[in-house]
């Protein structure tokens, strides 16, 4: 009976009960040591009839071991493995050592484990218990988290316990305080009914409704060794309880205990097998196992309670630990123990020693091929420290700062990297060190301290390694774009004075970028046929081929105004992330994406794109891509003319990080909320949002520009034409540099807001010709500002004719604000309009998720490669497809292809 926990209890049933109907669920219980989180996974075993159960308990001292956690949690579905993706597959057999490891993205072995559970969960619903997660390595708390996150319709039920302060955003949580006095009375009556009152009372006022400490502190009593007193921490009076049990065993007895308290890893063999150094035969188990502290099996020696091995393992002189794990490294003597066996090593050390660092260096490599990164870093930094100083000892501090940068403990890099570059005068290691520094600054929000370090660093490698140069005035040049006019053209500057070859690929993407910045600060040559040999050149050669240099030359597209082709290149890259499992490279890319997509008025493409780079930038903490990912949900939320969603985003765009940063969503977030008034008709307000915008520190971003056209139309709205003519000029010379015909077409339509009656026809018949077909929504306003001039001069029949065809896109896409506004101007032509009603379009009745199954569904891919390409398991593609065919009026795959998979509101 688990006494004061029928709210807990009650959860766990309901989580069990959808387990059953095959939905899944996730729950974590935090508490103190003590609490009862381990007797509520006893429980969910006990109540999981018709479940299959898989466990795992994590383990203190295998924090450095990446993917330790995980696989004594996987082990009974790895038979699997084969089923998966093939990436999946191989990131997985790599984490568990069950094959080579390839470098690669420590989130796909999360959708790997995601996909196994899938397919363990074909055979019949499961329910995973995990214990202790504050001890899981953080390659198995990452992975295991990312997949808990996406389970949805596998029929997998998931409960992980962890003291407080385990951090799991997005599971349901359900923290454990101590028991009510009728519950804790209730307990220590069932387990200790002999109790004085007196003792009775000072046991309940001391365990202060800690389960454990109400069951120990009686057998520390009953044994004659008085109850601590109040001012000892609770976990300290119930380890000293358990000490009490252990000092009473035999002296063999003792000493095994200690050595698996060193081990820890379950591992019987491995436990026995040191535990003969010190005399100590099997039967040495039985006191322990009689006495509470030790649970076994034929393979395993498990404590009951963590506290018990701490005890044990704290309890003990610090020379006899070292001779324990002196004995568990000698006992450690197949391949596969390596890693553990150079830990062991690594804790008996107690100055430099070159063969343990090198065998903790191998270790971090392996880690590093599995994308244990945490792990990497660990390893990397004791092998430094047992380094005698000079070069090896700051290359593998460098090292550990590299490896902790993929994990983006910002802090930690910062830390290591500057013992490294203080601990050598090696060049080539301050570079790398300097270019640690220089991430953590930029995803600190500390955008000017990385642009010097960058530049600082490109200096002394600009003859002898320019490629390495070129790669850190690409990074410095990004930071200066959210800096200023000045720190880009200097940086800008310093990129082009590089010696680099002429013929090699990144050199022809570095010249595009310094070209496309210097133009959008209005420097530099302005020659459309310059620009355009630019572009053809990196087009050419692949954009430089590596996945950074794509996406530099993607975005600088996006600065030429070239939005098909960039939609185009950041499509193909996005496509290889997913074939590759990049997940952590996907953020920047969907953004990118979803720019473009925004741009080219793809509106409901764009808010799922750009909706799920949010949620992974936001998962992997990238908070440079979380503010700028907002200021484009915030431009597509004003769009659909919603306010609360678009002023939330807003917010978050705006949010720096850190007081005195421009927020790197600042341009995006203030061009969405102009949009918004706009779109409501209120234009002074719009106004004063855009003059903000063309008079700040980010008008040369993207939103600068391309947001002209509605300064023009909010100036002339308010008759004031003459604060339109400065922005209008830098219009016109960017269309004159970038030679788009859809740039031509804004300023065409600006030109017929400003002209006097005479001209303003022909000017809209000239914007109109010049839309393409694939930027609907710009070519609708255009009409819609043709009919209100049509209206205005009386010819009626014409305006009805560009005033429907505005109010049709505009309904078709979602654009309520714009639509209504259309059909205003339609009645008042005399002509009624379709009252309001959903936009058109098939995949207007359907969730985002589903819409973004259905596209990928209609190109004919499997549920299986649907789910590789959205993060997601199998099963709740397929769940998600049988909800949205009834939707669509299909009953097979077949018919999706027949259906208009036309854009819809968000």
């Amino acid at each position: 009976m688990l006494h004061g926990r029928s709210d807990e209890i009650s959860v766990i049933d309901r989580l069990l009960a959808d387990c059953r109907t095959g939905r899944s669920g996730c729950l974590l219980i935090t508490g103190e040591p003590g609490m009862g989180k381990t007797a509520l996974l006893e429980y969910a075993a006990s109540a999981a009839d018709g479940l299959r159960v898989v466990r795992g308990t994590a383990i203190e001292s295998e924090a450095h071991l990446p993917f330790a956690g995980l696989h004594l949690l996987l082990r009974p579905a790895l038979d699997r493995a084969g089923t998966l993706p093939e990436p999946q597959a191989r990131a997985l057999r790599g984490a568990f050592g069950l094959a080579p490891a390839e470098p690669g993205d420590r989130m796909l072995v999360g959708l790997a484990v995601l996909s196994l559970l899938a397919e363990f969960a074909d055979g019949g619903p499961v329910l995973c218990l995990v214990d202790d997660a504050q001890w899981l390595d953080r390659a198995s708390a990452e992975a295991l988290l990312f997949a808990a996150r996406r389970l949805d319709a596998e029929g997998t039920a998931l409960i992980i316990t962890a003291r407080t302060g385990f951090d799991a955003p997005g599971l349901a949580h359900l923290p454990l305080t101590g028991l009510d006095a009728p519950a804790a009375a209730g307990l220590l009556a069932e387990h200790a009914a002999t109790l004085s009152p007196a003792d009775r009372y000072r046991i309940l006022a001391e365990a202060q409704g800690n389960p454990l400490a109400l069951l120990e502190l009686p057998v520390a009593l009953a044994a004659g060794r008085p109850v601590a007193g109040q001012a000892l921490p609770m976990t300290d009076t119930v380890r000293a309880a358990f000490l009490d049990r252990v000092r009473r065993l035999p002296e063999p007895s003792r000493h095994l205990l200690l050595v698996a308290a060193a081990e820890d890893t379950g591992d019987r063999d491995v436990v026995l097998r040191a535990a003969a150094a010190f005399g100590c035969r099997p039967t040495d188990l039985v006191p322990a196992e009689t006495a509470g502290l030790l649970r076994m099996d034929n393979r395993t020696v498990r404590f009951r309670h963590p506290l018990v091995r701490s005890a044990v393992y704290q309890a003990a002189p610090v020379s006899l630990r070292l001779v324990v794990h002196t004995a568990l490294a000698e006992a450690l003597h197949r391949p596969e123990d390596a890693d553990r066996r150079a830990w062991h090593r690594a804790v008996v050390a107690t100055g430099p020693d070159e063969q343990v660092a090198a065998g903790l260096e191998g270790t971090a490599r392996r880690a590093t091929e599995r994308s244990g990164y945490a792990a990497a870093a660990a390893a990397y930094e004791r092998a430094a420290e047992l380094t005698e100083p000079g070069t090896d000892r700051a290359r593998r501090l460098v090292l550990a700062a590299e490896a902790i940068a993929e994990e983006g403990d910002i802090d930690r890099m910062v830390e290591l990297a500057r013992r490294a570059a203080a601990s050598t005068d090696d060049p080539s290691l301050t570079v790398r060190a300097m270019r640690v520094r220089a991430a953590a600054a930029f995803h600190h929000g500390m955008l000017r301290t990385a642009r010097g370090l960058l530049t600082e660093a490109a200096e002394p490698t600009r003859t002898g390694d320019p490629a390495l140069a070129a790669h850190l005035m690409l990074d410095a040049v990004h930071a200066a774009w959210y800096l200023g006019k000045d720190e880009i053209a200097d940086t800008a500057d310093r990129l082009d004075a590089l010696p680099l070859p002429p013929d090699d690929p990144l050199t022809h993407v570095a010249r595009l970028l310094t070209r496309v910045v210097r133009s959008a600060i209005g420097q530099g040559d302005r020659d459309p046929e310059t620009l355009a040999r630019r572009v053809a050149a990196a087009e050419r050669t692949g954009f430089g081929g590596p996945h950074d240099t794509i996406l530099v030359g993607a975005t600088s597209l996006q600065a030429a105004g070239r939005d098909t082709e960039a939609h185009r290149v950041a499509g193909e890259l996005l496509a290889q992330c997913r074939d590759r499992g990049w997940i952590g490279r996907t953020p920047p890319v969907l953004a990118c994406v979803a720019r473009a997509s925004t741009f080219l008025g793809r509106h409901t493409d764009a808010w799922d794109e750009a909706t799920e780079a949010l949620h992974i930038a936001q998962e992997l903490g990238h908070r440079q891509w979380t503010a700028e990912i907002s200021g484009v949900l915030a431009h597509l939320a004003a769009v659909a003319g919603d306010e609360r969603r678009c002023h939330a985003f807003a917010d978050d765009a705006l949010a720096a990080p850190e007081p005195g940063a421009v927020p790197p969503g600042m341009s995006w977030a203030h061009w969405a909320l102009a949009l918004l008034d706009l779109g409501h008709a209120r234009w002074e307000s719009a106004r004063t949002r855009l003059a903000a915008l063309h008079t700040g520190p980010v008008s040369h971003q993207l939103p600068g520009l391309r947001s002209i056209p509605d300064l023009v139309e909010a100036a002339v709205r308010l008759g004031r034409p003459a604060d339109a003519h400065e922005p209008l000029a830098r219009l016109t010379a960017w269309a004159h540099d970038a030679a788009q015909p859809w740039i031509d077409a804004h300023v065409q339509r600006c030109r017929a807001l400003l002209a006097p009656d005479a001209d303003a026809a022909e000017l809209y018949r000239a914007a109109l010709r010049l839309h393409p077909d694939d930027r609907p929504f710009e070519r609708a306003r255009t009409a819609l500002l043709h009919g209100e001039w049509l209206r205005r001069t009386r010819r009626r029949s014409e305006a009805r004719t560009q005033l429907r065809d505005a109010f049709e896109t505009f309904r078709r896409l979602g654009a309520t604000p714009w639509a209504e506004r259309a059909r205003a101007e339609l009645d008042a032509t005399g002509e009624t309009a379709p009252g309001p009603g959903a936009a058109g379009g098939a995949l207007s009745v359907l969730t985002a998720q589903e819409r973004k199954i259905i596209r990928l569904a209609a190109r004919g891919l499997s549920n299986r490669d649907i789910a590789a390409q959205l993060f997601l398991s199998p099963r709740t593609v397929g769940y998600h497809l049988y909800k949205a065919f009834p939707k669509l009026g299909v009953t097979a795959r077949t018919e999706l292809a027949a259906l208009a998979l036309t854009d819809a509101a968000p």
